[in-house]
């Protein structure tokens, strides 16, 4: 039904190279950074829910608010923000939103008490999903054929910032302290701001409508739209196991079993950055049509990241190499997949991408933020193990 509605305007290319001088490898490369340095802004708590809810006197069970709320805030602008691309100018549209994120991370670091934090945690989700709103316009200016590539290669960038945003917090945190990290990227992206403003080619639309029949048809797109709901409810299950195993593994690390330190837990992270890879080869994949049995693999991929974790003891070398090897291969499963399902959901009509793009990101990372709540709420009353068990079963869901 989608894809009779697409115009000969939105799917000629010539027409796209009116509006930008064409997708050049420094502009890939550009947005690929923006998004790795702007996705690791949802990222950098989730290493710090210890000395952060120690110091602003929250306990363990609610230690996971600090995540899930920026996670919701991340969700709720997927849903209410991110499909504006459609309305509105691309490049405005994301620098406006950018402020946003970088006023939240201000206040982060220097509130004093949990109320101000939570709230700052909800303005820097809703900051990050910037974005989500470059990934599609990277997507606007790439042909068809190509897409999948163009779309990988960007995506890696903001896999490589998720990844990394583990590891970088802890480094800073044990050299500083946490609220140093918000600080950081407070500067980070006040000057990627203006960068973003010089260099990007505007993206003007031509859809009108009103914001209400904007978010009506977002509705009637999952409605009657059988991919996106199929591909939101795969990758959903997938970041939900993804968010609860980085979530409560640096716990885990730093407990009794491993006794990690805040620099040993930020090594351990780094194993993942390895994940981010599979990003461009599996846009390359879904340009080759090979979507489906790529899927299937990822999601074989991630069950088997969980399976190794009860292989030996914990607190031992062996399992802390399987743990190790475990985080590498799931975030390869989950780069992949996300990617995968960008490829299918881009091909349907580019005068909805934003709108697609936005139900199927918010779906996903309101699974992401479940996993998170949970893990810090199974793990504190009931340990690794039930967690363990309850995001295999997760993983395994299609």
């Amino acid at each position: 039904m989608i894809q009779n509605t697409v115009g000969a305007t939105a799917r000629d290319p010539a027409s796209l190279r009116t509006q930008d001088p064409g997708m050049s490898k420094r502009l890939m490369t550009l947005l690929a950074c923006a998004c790795g340095l702007i996705a690791v802004n949802i990222y950098y708590a989730q290493p710090l829910i210890g000395p952060i809810s120690s110091e602003l006197n929250l306990s363990k069970e609610a230690g996971g608010l600090i995540v899930t709320l920026t996670q919701i805030g991340y969700g709720a602008g997927l849903l209410l923000v991110v499909p504006l691309g459609d309305l509105f100018e691309n490049r405005r549209l994301a620098i406006s939103i950018l402020v946003i994120g970088a006023f939240g991370l201000l206040i982060s670091g220097i509130a004093s008490s949990a109320a101000p934090f939570l709230a700052a945690a909800l303005m820097v989700g809703l900051g990050s999903v910037t974005v989500q709103i470059l990934v599609p316009y990277a997507a606007h200016l790439s042909p068809e054929a190509t897409r999948g590539r163009v779309v990988g290669n960007v995506m890696s960038g903001l896999m490589m910032g998720i990844m990394l945003a583990r590891p970088l917090a802890s480094l800073i945190t044990n050299f500083s302290s946490w609220r140093a990290v918000f600080f950081f990227s407070c500067a980070i992206m006040i000057g990627l701001t203006l960068i973003l403003r010089s260099a990007l080619p505007l993206r003007p639309v031509t859809a009108k409508m009103s914001y209400g029949k904007m978010l009506a048809s977002m509705a009637h797109l999952v409605r009657t739209t059988p991919a996106l709901r199929r591909r939101a409810l795969y990758h959903a299950c997938m970041f939900g196991a993804f968010s609860l195993f980085w979530t409560i593994t640096p716990l885990l690390l730093m407990g009794p079993a491993f006794g990690f330190s805040q620099r040993g837990t930020a090594l351990f992270a780094l194993a993942g950055v390895a994940g981010a890879v599979a990003a461009p080869i599996a846009g390359r994949i879904a340009d080759r049509g090979w979507i489906r049995s790529a899927t299937a693999a990822a999601m074989m991929m991630a069950v088997a990241a969980f399976a190794m974790t009860h292989i030996a003891v914990l607190g031992s070398n062996l399992s802390l190499a399987l743990f190790v090897l475990a985080g590498i291969i799931l975030d390869f499963a989950v780069s992949a997949n996300l990617v995968l399902g960008q490829r299918v959901i881009f091909a349907l009509a580019p005068e909805f991408r934003a709108r697609l793009n936005g139900v199927y990101m918010t779906t996903f990372f309101f699974g992401g933020a479940i996993g998170s709540a949970l893990g810090s709420w199974v793990f504190a009353r009931y340990g690794w193990r039930l967690c363990e068990n309850a995001v295999g079963c997760v993983a395994m869901q299609r």
